[in-house]
């Protein structure tokens, strides 16, 4: 990020944020409207609330996988291991669910900046490789089991519509990941094709810095086997997030496979891609339970279900970043300053 471009990003992400906070609203709305609240908080007074803990268990298993997969991107630039890079990963999930625009990304480069010298341009390029890898695996989920939600519901419409749309996400992404694959076995090439974008003169030294640093990042994609492992670990994070949903389920009177808890988890995380108030409210509770409802889940508990199931992916985690945060004494003047400097640099 350049010094000069710091008040148009604070501008652009106070639009993000009301923007964000209008398509909540909006959302909300529909997911609530025709509710009774009192059916619905009577069956959230009736789950088996011990039902989370092996869930909350098995998510931070997952979260461990993803601070394995982050120090494995990272190992071209620095041998930064698992357990140094899992508090990282925390603070992340936490900027993410209390900060607009996901921030949290920006705040989890900058603490490893800071405690292990990983240049941020370079790491943020690691992370936006886990997201591209993290948006083919869930829309592989929504593709692999549309087939069992046409059998679930007569709703034809909703199929296609989701089958349209995971589709194009799925170009997105897999162009995403081609690009980035590319920049990484090629990276003479890719800097020389920056290098020709008309910037002004006086910007060219910063900007080849931060393409340089950018192009590092992208190391771990240059062979076939990387690019391998790296999928697998994505998928195998998300089947563990899966059966946090799963464990929550048995907290309720309802049943639904395994499957179809991986097509919610598809959809859910997918449409939280989408501009929304801090922790995704709206975005995360409305396409969950309108998946329920497709199964033929009764909408109060769907809602109950979606909601303890928000609420349990977002207060574990969300406490222990802080918690980690916390120790680092971390102000996000700090952050800009840091960009700044590095753009400089």
């Amino acid at each position: 990020m350049y010094p000069w471009a710091l008040s148009d990003e604070i501008r652009m992400k106070r639009w993000q944020l009301w923007l964000g906070i209008g398509i909540s609203v909006g959302l909300t709305g529909l997911a609530l409207r025709g509710l009774r609240l009192d059916q619905v908080w009577s069956a959230v007074q009736g789950a088996a609330f011990g039902w989370l803990v092996p869930g909350i268990a098995v998510y931070f298993l997952a979260v461990w996988a993803r601070a394995w997969r982050w120090h494995y991107l990272l190992r071209p630039l620095k041998q930064v291991p698992t357990t140094a890079a899992f508090p990282i990963v925390c603070i992340g999930y936490m900027g993410n669910n209390l900060y607009p625009a996901r921030a949290g990304e920006i705040l989890r480069s900058y603490v490893l900046r800071r405690k292990q010298g990983v240049p941020m341009s370079g790491s943020l390029a690691t992370i936006l490789v886990e997201r591209s890898f993290d948006g083919l695996v869930m829309l592989g989920f929504i593709v692999f089991n549309l087939p069992e939600l046409a059998r679930a519901t007569s709703d034809a419409g909703l199929v296609g519509s989701i089958r349209s749309v995971a589709v194009l996400g799925a170009v997105v992404f897999l162009a995403a990941v081609s690009v980035f694959g590319l920049f990484a076995r090629f990276p003479a090439q890719a800097a020389s094709l920056v290098s020709r974008l008309p910037l002004p003169t006086r910007f060219r030294p910063r900007a080849a810095g931060l393409v340089s640093r950018f192009l590092d990042g992208l190391a771990s994609l240059r062979s076939p086997r990387q690019v391998l492992m790296v999928l697998l670990t994505s998928t195998v994070i998300w089947l563990l997030e899966t059966a946090k949903y799963w464990f929550v389920m048995q907290a309720f009177p309802f049943k639904v496979s395994f499957f179809a808890l991986m097509l919610m988890n598809g959809i859910v995380n997918l449409a939280t891609t989408l501009p929304s108030a801090p922790g995704y409210l709206g975005t995360f509770d409305a396409p969950g339970i309108a998946v329920l409802a497709a199964y033929l889940v009764p909408k109060p508990l769907a809602t109950a279900y979606t909601l303890v199931l928000h609420a349990a992916l977002w207060l574990p985690i969300t406490l222990l970043g802080a918690y980690y945060l916390a120790r680092e004494s971390v102000g996000w003047s700090a952050v800009r300053a840091e960009l700044a400097q590095e753009a400089a640099g």
